[in-house]
């Protein structure tokens, strides 16, 4: 039998098959979450939220236990699931025209208009039900990522369809992870976090960590062969400074959220003997392709089940079950494709940059900075700078923005900017440098130079 694609390896029928009471589904460090647990949990906050009118559930939580509870006690009460991953309080007033009522734990600072249920987990007195299957192409999963437009987009999947990629997980790598327990330093409120060190682990028997991983220190200190690590390029790229550490082996290691550096996977090698599984996806698609960098042109293999072609632009689009059903969906990821399996990534044509694994909007940011009423007018360019994408912004200041610069001196003024886009913008997105122009540079077709607002951080 195929265990990738058994019925019992599934979101839909999680509950439905018997297992142990005392198997650990989650463990932190001063607590071991036990099945038993996990069911009474999730019968509790089913039975307070089939009680409640709200039909749209968000899910915001630091503990990855408590949002695997959340996650399906609102399934189980027939709800919209919705997912923010900006948890910046006016970033997530913002949405909150996409949802009803907000589940959270402590990570969350709320306006007193936002509607919220605050999760924890204690022994429950609520007796355990019967489960029945849950019905995957009805029940809804909101996520989203940075838009072109400059404001999140929303990307609506179905249960079914992360049942569907799941299945695909445990048919590459079931059989190599086995019993191994899940650690992470990526969030569950993105598309990769949420499946890889959340959803695909509680399926499948494996225990997974409740908290991230912080500091490479950490890794270092939580390896060993029964250990799998869910990661990203921005923390396995600090790694190489962990050389002089020793260290135990790790069963498996996973990197998504942007290119992996050579470097980066030949210092995960030496420290854990294991080259990083680096997985190729967005929120829209979730994962397409992979690849272990044996070299540093090693091309990506397709997922099982997924097409692949490129457009007029040799831009790569995809077609699987787990993405659009029958549809094509394209990206503007240019590439250069082999054959029906493999391709080599020549970079992206939009304006979205991957830092540390997040996808930031440059529409976005510039959106942020002309929201204030101290800049008429901003150009938000990405540069690569010792080997760190950054972010910079050219800006045209309005008159008050003139005055105030006046009033506080520029070290003080730059202070000022960046705490006010602290309540919009996740603190990777905010720029790191500005400059002060009376216009931004234009063509004579009026469209803006990217190399000569480049050109100005150089002087």
């Amino acid at each position: 039998m195929n265990y990738g694609q058994s019925d019992s390896c599934s979101l839909a029928n999680l509950l439905v098959y018997p297992r142990a009471p005392q198997s650990t589904v989650a463990v932190s460090d001063d607590m071991v979450f036990s099945w038993q647990v996990f069911q009474a949990d999730v019968a509790h906050f089913t039975a307070i939220l089939k009680r409640h009118p709200a039909a749209r559930i968000a899910l915001c939580f630091s503990n990855s236990y408590l949002f695997a509870v959340a996650f399906i006690a609102s399934c189980y009460a027939k709800k919209s699931l919705v997912i923010p991953g900006n948890h910046q309080p006016n970033a997530l007033l913002e949405l909150t025209k996409h949802f009803d009522l907000l589940l959270h734990d402590e990570i969350v600072s709320l306006d007193d208009t936002i509607d919220s249920l605050f999760i924890t987990s204690k022994t429950r007195a609520t007796p355990l039900r019967g489960w029945s299957s849950l019905k995957g192409e009805e029940l809804t999963i909101t996520l989203f990522t940075s838009g072109s437009s400059g404001q999140p987009k929303a990307i609506e999947k179905t249960l079914k369809q992360l049942d569907s990629e799941i299945a695909l997980l445990e048919q590459l790598w079931g059989r190599e992870l086995n019993t191994t327990l899940v650690q992470s330093t990526v969030s569950h409120q993105h598309i990769y976090g949420l499946l890889f060190r959340l959803l695909w682990p509680l399926c499948t028997s494996r225990p997974f960590a409740a908290n991230n991983l912080e500091f490479p220190e950490q890794i270092v200190q939580k390896a060993n062969d029964s250990t799998t690590l869910i990661s990203s390029p921005a923390l396995l790229k600090r790694l190489g400074n962990m050389q002089n550490n020793t260290t135990s082996p790790l069963r498996c290691i996973f990197s998504s959220g942007g290119p992996l550096p050579a470097e980066a996977a030949k210092s995960c090698f030496e420290l854990f003997g294991q080259l990083p599984i680096e997985v190729f996806g967005s929120t829209e698609t979730g994962g397409m392709a992979h690849r272990q960098q044996i070299t540093a042109s090693t091309p990506w293999s397709l997922f099982p089940g997924v097409e692949a072609d490129t457009n007029e632009d040799q831009c790569l689009r995809v077609r699987s079950s787990h993405i659009n059903g029958d549809s094509w969906y394209q990206t503007a990821d240019k590439c250069d494709l082999h054959d029906d399996l493999s391709f080599h990534l020549l970079g992206r044509i939009d304006r979205i940059v991957k830092i540390e694994e997040k996808r930031i909007s440059l529409v976005e940011v510039e959106s942020r900075l002309e929201q204030l009423s101290l800049i008429q007018e901003s150009s938000v360019v990405s540069t690569n700078e010792s080997n760190r994408i950054s972010i910079f912004a050219v800006i045209v200041l309005t008159d008050d923005g003139v005055s105030e610069l006046e009033r506080l001196g520029k070290g003080q003024f730059w202070l000022a900017l960046r705490h006010l886009l602290r309540d919009w913008l996740e603190p990777i997105a905010i720029p790191r440098k500005y400059r002060i122009v009376d216009e931004i540079p234009v063509n004579s077709q009026g469209k803006r130079q990217a190399d000569e607002i480049t050109k100005l951080f150089r002087v």
